[in-house]
């Protein structure tokens, strides 16, 4: 074993540019982090990811964030060659289980027999079903849904069905019930859903509706062994932090703690920085595609990555000489890109510790699973075979 502790960190959206098969996407051009910098023209500042290699893997520098002469790191980027762009297919893919098989999308929305059961179990109608964004649909629908009760029901790009209900008229407990059974409904082999999630939000009118952290994403379970699985069977402590342990179900996570925000979640990890524990530490920071991405927000995405930044400079104080730190993202959502949804682009791949002598390059990495097989090398369990471990890379 090279490190007694590994923290991965995904920066939930932050895309490096077009990935390869950005084409069949319709993603072409997409660039979330070139986008940001160009837009703060000079203004975005983020030295420790800088001087971690956040641009040298670039063909050109993120603007305001120059290439590092000297990377304190090792930098590079990963392809996904999972079928989607969902959060749930970077993560999954991360963990050395791409997903391969093509997932259920509602382009028209959701067919009436799925409807009629989720109305029927919730004794209550339904209405919106389409692929909207989120804070529009709610903005439109959400006063109506105050006053009847109704459930409000869209999609998105993904293969995903979101619900949205007002904490005031719809407790969150009922909302987590009514999306259960809607996850039970869609497990295949009809319909197979990656994700049912719970939108509660709050606020008076439709102007000051607000979508709450009580967000919960209730996933499909992962169809074969993850990374994760491998570690606990082989008695290596899992830590999910964020929406993690969502995504995976709670599979193979020991502990999971909940995210308010990003900050909270940089909050979780210093506490768990200050643990003394022998495994991997998987954290996912939402905000810059909840909050920023999909709201096309490019002024809020690239102030939450200069807050992240500076709270990264914490995380680099405290980490031990036999500490590891994976610092990724699971997709791109260009906030200057048409629509409202994910991005097919490349990821950045920082790879750190105190105790590297020779830092440099690991290039454009063939799929997101060599995250994975890294891990498991370094704490010597059996993996299923997905993504090439660089291990021996880091001196």
């Amino acid at each position: 074993m090279a490190y007694k502790r590994i923290f991965g960190i995904v920066l939930d959206s932050i895309g490096t540019g077009e990935a390869q098969d950005a084409a069949k996407f319709d993603d072409v051009g997409s660039d979330t982090l070139g986008h940001i910098g160009e837009y703060f023209n000079g203004d975005l500042k983020l030295p420790n990811l800088q001087k971690l290699g956040l641009s040298n893997q670039r063909k050109t520098a993120i603007k305001g964030v120059p290439k590092a002469d000297q990377p304190i790191g090792y930098y590079g980027n990963m392809q996904e060659v999972s079928v989607g762009k969902d959060s749930m297919d970077g993560h999954w893919e991360m963990m050395q289980l791409p997903v391969k098989t093509e997932l259920s999308f509602f382009p028209h929305g959701f067919p009436a027999d799925l409807l009629d059961k989720i109305a029927k179990f919730s004794g209550r109608k339904i209405i919106g079903n389409r692929p909207e964004s989120g804070t529009k649909i709610i903005a439109e629908l959400g006063e109506q849904q105050m006053k009847t009760g109704d459930l409000i029901i869209y999609t998105s790009g993904d293969s995903v069905l979101q619900i949205a209900a007002h904490e005031d008229v719809i407790p969150v407990d009922e909302l987590y019930r009514i999306c259960e059974y809607a996850r039970s409904l869609v497990n295949g082999p009809e319909y197979t859903v990656g994700r049912i999630i719970a939108r509660p939000y709050v606020g008076p009118d439709k102007d000051h509706f607000t979508r709450t952290a009580n967000r919960h994403d209730f996933t499909l379970k992962p169809t074969g062994k993850t990374t994760l699985n491998y570690l606990q069977d082989n008695g290596v402590t899992t830590i999910g932090i964020g929406k993690t342990n969502d995504i995976f179900s709670g599979e193979g996570i020991d502990q999971g703690y909940h995210n308010e925000s990003n900050m909270d979640g940089m909050d979780h990890l210093d506490h768990v920085m200050q643990k003394d524990f022998t495994g991997f530490c998987f954290t996912n920071l939402v905000d810059f595609d909840a909050m920023y991405g999909h709201r096309r927000n490019i002024k809020g995405d690239g102030q939450a990555l200069m807050d992240f930044d500076h709270r990264l400079g914490h995380v680099l104080a405290q980490m031990h000489e036999d500490d590891l730190l994976i610092i990724t993202a699971d997709h791109g959502n260009d906030p200057s890109y048409r629509g409202t949804d994910h991005t097919r682009e490349l990821v950045p791949l920082l790879v750190y510790s105190p105790s590297m002598k020779n830092p440099g390059s690991l290039g454009t990495r063939s799929t997101f699973s060599d995250f994975g097989a890294t891990v498991a090398e370094n704490f010597k369990t059996n993996t299923n075979n997905w993504g090439t471990s660089f291990l021996n890379q880091l001196k």
